[in-house]
């Protein structure tokens, strides 16, 4: 199984990376985990099938994580020709942000009806959905607003466990999230600056000897912390970074 990642930047394109959207491909898994305001683009330059994507996981609503939904779907009806059925997966109230991404990029787009089925699946906290082969665990994290909802994903596919913190403050919830995953992607806004909402390194590094992963990933990663990045001891994520797990 290969986990590539198409883009792995933060909101404000920090070293010249593309926004969150990561596409994990098996033996019968195509998915993608995030497609943020600048991941159509980021697919295609990567030669991305986007015909061939099955599933995509959204772990919540800002634009860096899910603001490409809107072109990913026009593209699909007007230029990709797309036919295959596509689930789209995240918080509550999806589909209602779906509508207002659409309307508010172009306006009437949501009332245009797919020539493919589509559908939406609104997941709870800690409740395991089968999702096109998937078995997918969101768990509720903190990144603003209590309840958000922003999810976290730990993610069975073929076999294997994939784990994404999404964007997140410490919580201890991250610890269940990556336990001994094959693959932990984790955000690491800063090294050791603490600030509300988002991920420093430092409050990681503390708790992985309960978290033990097999392979450990940083991903959406501040200016800041990529001026550092030769001072960590750990695997970071680049644009194009595929992993094999």
């Amino acid at each position: 199984m290969e986990v590539h990642f198409v883009g792995c930047g933060d909101a404000f394109g920090s070293g010249g990376r593309f926004n969150t959207c990561f596409h994990v491909t098996g033996e019968k898994a195509n998915f993608l985990i995030d497609c943020g305001a600048t991941s159509l683009v980021a697919l295609k330059r990567a030669n991305v099938g986007l015909n061939d994507i099955r599933v995509i996981l959204i772990t919540h609503f800002h634009a860096d994580h899910f603001g490409g939904i809107t072109p990913f779907m026009l593209d699909a009806q007007f230029f990709s020709k797309r036919t295959a059925p596509l689930t789209i997966a995240g918080p509550p109230s999806l589909k209602d942000w779906f509508v207002r991404a659409m309307e508010t990029a172009f306006p009437g787009s949501s009332k245009t009806q797919p020539k493919f089925d589509l559908e939406f699946l609104e997941l709870s906290e800690r409740e395991t959905v089968s999702i096109d082969g998937l078995g997918v665990t969101p768990f509720l994290v903190r990144h603003g607003p209590p309840g958000g909802p922003f999810f976290a994903y730990r993610i069975e596919a073929e076999g294997r466990i994939i784990a994404y913190t999404g964007d997140t403050e410490w919580t201890d919830a991250l610890i269940e999230v990556g336990r001994e995953a094959d693959l932990f992607v984790a955000e690491a806004y800063f090294r050791d600056k603490k600030v509300p909402l988002h991920l420093d390194l430092a409050s990681l590094e503390s708790h992985l000897p309960e978290i033990r992963p097999k392979r450990l990933v940083l991903t959406h990663m501040s200016e800041d912390m990529l001026s550092k990045r030769a001072q960590v001891p750990y695997e970071c994520a680049e644009d194009g970074l595929r992993v094999t797990i």
